[in-house]
C-alpha cells in the first residue's frame, strides 16, 4: 500500500472548499431528494425552514462527525465510509421521509360527512402529526454528508493529518458551513416557491401531485439503499 501524503487545509479553506461544492454538485444531488418534499407539502419560502433547518443539520452533524473521527481514527475513516451501511441510512431516511408525508396527508384530512343529515360538516383542523418528518429530514441530511466525494475526501484526509478530533470537528463544520449555505437559500427561496407556486395553480390535481411526490422519494430511497443509484 503507498503511503499517504498528509494534507494540510486551514479553517478557511476548508470554507472556501465547501462554498464551491454547495455551489454546484450539492444542489444537484439534494434535488431529487429535498424537491419532491416541498413540492409535496407546498411550504412557503416562509416556512421552508421547517424543511431545510433539519436537514441542514443532519449534514453539519454528518460534516463534523465524519472529520472529527478521521481525526481520531485517521484516513481509515475514509474506506468506512464506502460500505455500504451509507446508503442504507440515506435510502431509509428518505422512505422515511416519505411515509412521515404520507402519515401527515392523511392525518391533516377533515373528517366529514354526517350520515343522519347528509350534511357536511367539517372538523377544526387536526393538528400536524408530522413529528417524524424532521427526525427524517435530519437522517437524510446526514446521509448525504455521509457520502463519499472528492471535497469531502480532502476533508477527511486533512483532519486525518491533524490528528486530534477537535481539529476534525473544526474542519468538518468549517467545510459544512460553506457546503450548505448556499443550498439552503436556493431551495428556500427558489424550490419552496416553485413548489408553492405549482400547488396554487394546479387545483384538483393536488393530491395526484403530493402521490407522485410521495411515490418518488419511495423508488429513490429504495434505489439508494439497494446501491442502483448514488447521490
Amino acid at each position: 500500500m503507498m503511503p499517504i501524503e498528509p494534507v494540510t487545509l486551514s479553517l478557511g479553506a476548508a470554507l472556501l472548499l465547501g462554498l464551491s461544492f454547495g455551489s454546484g454538485p450539492c444542489n444537484i444531488a439534494c434535488l431529487p431528494y429535498l424537491g419532491p418534499v416541498f413540492v409535496a407539502t407546498g411550504d412557503t419560502p416562509r416556512d421552508a425552514w421547517r424543511r431545510i433547518v433539519p436537514f441542514s443539520m443532519g449534514r453539519l452533524s454528518g460534516y463534523a462527525l465524519l472529520a472529527g473521527a478521521a481525526g481520531w481514527a485517521g484516513v481509515l475513516v475514509r474506506d468506512w465510509i464506502e460500505g455500504p451501511w451509507v446508503r442504507w441510512v440515506l435510502g431509509g431516511a428518505t422512505i422515511l421521509v416519505a411515509l412521515s408525508l404520507l402519515w401527515r396527508r392523511h392525518a391533516n384530512r377533515p373528517i366529514c360527512a354526517s350520515h343522519a343529515t347528509s350534511q357536511r360538516v367539517t372538523l377544526p383542523p387536526q393538528p400536524d402529526k408530522s413529528a417524524a418528518l424532521p427526525g427524517g429530514l435530519f437522517m437524510m441530511g446526514m446521509g448525504m454528508a455521509l457520502n463519499p466525494c472528492a471535497p469531502l475526501g480532502t476533508i477527511i484526509l486533512a483532519a486525518a493529518t491533524t490528528a486530534s478530533i477537535f481539529n476534525g470537528l473544526q474542519l468538518g463544520l468549517s467545510f459544512g458551513l460553506g457546503a450548505v449555505l448556499l443550498p439552503s437559500l436556493i431551495f428556500t427561496f427558489g424550490v419552496a416557491h416553485f413548489g408553492s407556486q405549482l400547488r396554487d395553480h394546479i387545483g384538483g390535481w393536488r393530491n395526484a401531485l403530493e402521490n407522485t411526490s410521495i411515490a418518488l422519494l419511495v423508488v429513490m430511497g429504495s434505489a439508494t439503499a439497494m446501491g442502483w443509484i448514488a447521490p
